[in-house]
């Protein structure tokens, strides 16, 4: 049987990108070698792409060979030939944060015209846009917390009809990195100037005193959601910190939660997934609000992690596919989307006569 050439592309430029090589090695050792040829294909701080050699050496020790570093070394192509049309079956881009999951790699691989795992340019820039994910909420009457957007801290006025407290993030980004939680309004604009150092717009979003549940959805025209999980901070919120270095939250799978809640729960995570557009797979998240039971939409990755706390193969694994089938089915169904998509027209229509 002829394997499937995999591609998969780590690392980037973002804050992310000690998570994505994390993320990368777990897929890597996890696609059947009987089945897959896994080719890695890392991509440095500067934005280059190594080769497949270096790119294993930097997915097994997480350190990029110093003759790779600067942005004009010799050696590096803008393009490798490993994921040019051809050359390989599907690619599974995995780099998270900007550049990785706001479109922009996803345009790149549009343009090279290859198969790849996961969510469109589109869908992908509007799970990544906070504002704009927001925005797309409010107008489809789906519940989620209120919010504003500033772009300096002089705009801070914009929240005065928030309640405290309030979380301040970067519009684009991921894992937590740039949030914070302000108590008082004097602290709100030295929160949303951290905030700009990660991104040319900032969220300020009123808080809410809630549990945290999050759902996994799967497919393309058919999507299906599993059930709830519940994250359990060990800091205050959900930070970088609690996520990847303290080891102190707790992973609740399934979430201990009403009937009622959970399939509301997967019925909103469906509902977000066909409204963005979403293929292939996301995580939604919610919290669930104390005293009124309600659930809310907090946001929508399009590309989460696969580490070994991560809640999306979690999630996957609790429903009853575990992380090689799931895996099987993500190559799938991007196959399937590409093979689509290339059904479409690109030529102009004939000419009137």
């Amino acid at each position: 049987m002829t394997r499937v050439r995999v591609a998969v592309l780590f690392g980037g430029r973002s804050v992310e990108r000690e998570v994505s090589r994390i993320s990368a090695r777990t897929i890597a050792g996890a696609l059947d070698p009987s089945r897959y040829e896994v080719v890695p294909i890392g991509v440095t701080e500067a934005g280059r792409f190594l080769p497949p050699s270096e790119s294993g050496a930097l997915l097994a020790a997480g350190t990029v060979p110093a003759r790779f570093r600067l942005p004009d070394a010799a050696g590096t192509a803008l393009v490798p030939s490993e994921i040019a049309p051809g050359r390989v079956d599907v690619v599974f881009p995995i780099i998270h944060g900007t550049t990785g999951e706001d479109g922009a790699l996803q345009g790149f691989l549009e343009t090279l015209g290859v198969p790849y795992v996961g969510a469109g340019v589109t869908a992908s820039a509007v799970g990544m846009d906070k504002a704009v994910f927001k925005a797309l909420l409010r107008d489809a009457g789906i519940p989620t917390p209120r919010a504003a957007v500033v772009s300096s801290p002089r705009d801070v006025s914009k929240a005065d009809a928030l309640p405290l407290p309030l979380f301040v993030k970067p519009c684009n980004g991921g894992s937590s990195v740039g949030v914070a939680k302000v108590k008082t309004r004097e602290d709100l604009a030295a929160a949303v100037e951290a905030a700009l150092r990660y991104d040319e717009r900032a969220l300020v979003e009123e808080g809410i005193e809630a549990r945290e549940l999050e759902c996994a959805v799967l497919g393309n025209d058919d999507p299906r959601s599993t059930v709830p999980g519940e994250i359990v901070p060990g800091h205050e919120f959900y930070d970088y910190d609690d996520k990847y270095r303290d080891d102190k939250a707790k992973l609740l799978v399934p979430a201990d939660v009403a009937p009622g809640v959970a399939a509301e729960a997967q019925r909103l995570a469906v509902a977000v997934f066909r409204l963005c557009g979403v293929s292939g797979m996301a995580r939604v998240d919610f919290f669930l609000e104390k005293g009124s039971g309600r659930v809310l939409v907090n946001e929508i990755n399009t590309l989460p992690g696969f580490t070994a706390i991560s809640m999306y193969p979690k999630l996957w694994e609790a429903s009853g596919l575990p992380l090689p089938r799931l895996l099987d089915e993500l190559v799938r169904l991007a196959l399937e989307r590409h093979e689509r998509r290339s059904r479409l027209l690109t030529k102009p229509p004939a000419e009137l006569a």
